[in-house]
């Protein structure tokens, strides 16, 4: 009988055999494919959210300050169109903008990225409508009573949607124990996120069925905006700061117990404020920011130099300013709750932050982090990005002041101020937007061409340029 020589258990394939090459190949066109989806679902949420930020929301507000300065009063201005700005800003710019980072870092991460990418395009598109149709029937009053909570719920659906997907989400090292500190800081952020979607919800029902105006009642929007602030909007760029800062910064290393006393902190004052106990809340915020500012470091020395590569080498002086006007806000706060008279510092504080904090951050990071995100590409003009920075800086600044000097009476001439104020800042958002389409428009995509083994998130979390 003939014999036939045995067959190792497990044969090596040769490396350039041609099974090994395709199956290479292969990988590196789905990734690249997945890439590119995802970075369109990105661009997509992106550009929807510069769109809210300029029309609806920007430009009504520069309205809304035209009219309270030429009246020399806040109260003849409808609270309808002031919180279809505040609502355009928040849902339509800053919601879009986490939405889909949200969306571009989590489902690449799991085996049926196709799936969650259709689930996250139903989602931009309910979230889009949903913005879109509440400032329409809060500023034009057609059929408000049925398209207030209409869009509350095509919001809360988006939502739901965005929250089943990155709540399926595993870590890539099932071995390690635990959750890295920036995880409970976005983890507590997007709990606010939902507590806000479904008081939004709650308050739109309301004033549909019970009142004469889309208008929240002013003690609910008093809670509903504290939530918003310090619930939702403060604890998420915390969360990106602990993630992106000590790479972006150089910073030394994050003092994780002190992140997580500053997030229990934060959260507590949530609570005081929504029950109503406005003033000892607003001393307990100003407590969570002094432990937030000492865990991230961020006016610490640098412990490395900062990565300014395609940026303009301005932007870590800019990001701690950032977290100088959210001291300034905090402590607004408790001198609103003592003194104001009027809302002149209740609304310095809340500008403060959501203006000097959360808008000079986005324009900070995001030019850092979007044009990667975007099909890695180069940012369209650094010039622009610092042109952006200092007129939306001095635009807050001038506003701040000058709100707390005219509203409560101390100078009249502070009146004549705010208007230029509100200008400044419109051509700062302008030209951020300005540069972002720029980027996606005329900047070419480098994912086509190189191969992409590693996540661009993961990419910058360790320092490494996207793009050669």
């Amino acid at each position: 009988m003939a014999t036939s020589t045995p067959t190792p258990a497990r044969a090596e394939r040769p490396a350039s055999s041609p099974y090994s090459r395709d199956s290479a190949e292969e990988v590196f066109r789905r990734t690249r494919a997945r890439e590119l989806a995802l970075s369109r679902l990105l661009m997509a949420f992106v550009t929807t959210g510069l769109i809210f930020m300029l029309f609806p929301g920007t430009l009504l507000g520069v309205w809304n300050l035209l009219e309270i300065s030429g009246r020399e009063s806040a109260g003849l201005v409808s609270p309808a169109w002031l919180e279809a700005h505040g609502h355009a800003q928040v849902f339509g710019w800053i919601g879009s903008f986490l939405l889909g980072i949200g969306l571009y870092s989590i489902p690449k991460l799991r085996g049926a990225a196709a799936q969650a990418i259709r689930a996250a395009w139903v989602c931009w598109a309910l979230w889009t409508m949903g913005v879109a149709l509440r400032w329409s029937a809060t500023v034009y009053l057609w059929e408000w009573r049925l398209l207030l909570p209409l869009s509350g719920v095509l919001e809360l659906a988006a939502f739901l949607i965005f929250f089943r997907i990155i709540s399926e989400h595993r870590p890539q090292d099932p071995a390690k124990q635990g959750l890295e500190p920036w995880t409970w800081a976005v983890l507590t952020a997007t709990l606010g996120f939902l507590a806000v979607v479904g008081m939004n919800v709650a308050g739109c029902f309301y004033v549909s069925l019970c009142r004469d105006s889309p208008a929240f009642p002013h003690q609910f929007d008093q809670r509903y905006v504290a939530l918003m602030a310090w619930g939702f909007l403060v604890p998420f760029v915390w969360g990106f700061s602990a993630k992106w800062l000590s790479v972006f910064l150089g910073l030394k290393a994050l003092r994780t117990r002190v992140l997580l006393s500053a997030l229990a902190v934060n959260s507590s004052g949530v609570v005081l404020a929504i029950i109503g106990q406005i003033r000892p809340a607003t001393w307990v915020f100003v407590l969570g920011t002094a432990l937030a500012i000492v865990a991230i470091r961020v006016f610490e020395p640098r412990d490395q130099p900062a990565k300014t590569k395609g940026v303009h080498v301005s932007f870590p002086v800019f990001v701690r300013i950032a977290y100088l006007w959210l001291l300034v806000a905090a402590l607004l706060g408790v001198g609103a709750s003592i003194w104001d008279t009027s809302g002149g510092i209740w609304g310095a504080s809340r500008h403060a932050l959501t203006v000097g904090f959360i808008s000079v951050m986005v324009l900070s990071i995001g030019p850092r982090i979007l044009p990667a995100f975007a099909g890695m590409r180069l940012l369209w003009s650094t010039k622009l990005m610092l042109a952006a920075l200092l007129l939306l800086s001095v635009g807050c600044t001038l506003r701040v002041f000058s709100e707390v000097l005219a509203y409560q009476g101390y100078a009249a001439w502070a009146w004549s101020v705010l208007p230029g104020s509100a200008l400044l800042e419109l051509a700062g958002l302008t030209a951020f937007a300005v540069n972002i389409l720029g980027t996606f428009l005329l900047q070419p995509s480098h994912v086509s061409n190189q191969p992409v083994i590693m996540g661009i998130p993961e990419m910058l979390a360790r320092g490494n340029p996207p793009v050669r």
